[in-house]
């Protein structure tokens, strides 16, 4: 699959999908594991939701694009 999530774009969601999962630990609700879905994204450097719309944040495709 072709990646499309630049390293800025994966840190911000590293950080988001572990507050997320603090937030679940912290009140104690099963809600947290939705945390694993931005922290796969980042991993996998493939976000689902861009490829429809053709969005890509890393840097060689944006400058292909220009």
């Amino acid at each position: 699959m072709k990646k499309n999530v630049g390293t800025t774009d994966r840190w911000i969601r590293v950080i988001i999908g572990l507050a997320i999962i603090g937030a679940g630990i912290y009140f104690k609700s099963w809600w947290g594991l939705v945390g694993l879905i931005p922290i796969g994204t980042a991993l996998a450097g493939t976000c689902l939701l861009y490829l429809p719309f053709r969005i890509s944040s890393r840097k060689e495709d944006v400058a292909k694009e220009a």
